[in-house]
């Protein structure tokens, strides 16, 4: 992969991008608002967080700042890979909520609740 200044994208800058959107979504900031409070045009964010462009350190210790974390959760401090997933879903508009509602449901209530949100196994991408 190579971004358009010719650099090459890395799985690191794309892993970096996924995380600064997931806490953005957490945080419930739109990539309109992180882009004026570092400075940039929203455009610009939708790179960072595709992991089209690279991210500068000193624009990644701001975004840091404005997201209220620390520069190193932005690369994931050594946490697995199942946890960055479970990160972006929660990051997902209302999943906490639904989360919080699904831990309040007895145990046969959880299980009907899954039988009717799972799709058949043909119908599954």
């Amino acid at each position: 992969m190579e971004a358009t200044s010719g650099r090459q994208i890395t799985p690191l800058d794309i892993h970096v991008g996924a995380r600064v959107a997931a806490f953005r979504r957490a945080k419930g900031l739109s990539q309109t608002a992180l882009a004026k409070a570092i400075g940039v045009t929203f455009q610009q964010v939708q790179k960072y967080e595709r992991g089209a462009n690279r991210i500068a350190a000193a624009r990644l210790n701001l975004i840091a700042r404005t997201l209220g974390i620390q520069v190193a959760s932005l690369y994931g401090d050594g946490t697995p890979p199942e946890a960055d997933a479970v990160v972006a879903l929660l990051a997902t508009p209302g999943a906490p909520a639904l989360l919080h509602l699904y831990a309040g449901l007895a145990p046969e209530r959880r299980r009907a609740l899954l039988a009717l949100l799972t799709p058949p196994a043909d119908d599954r991408d």
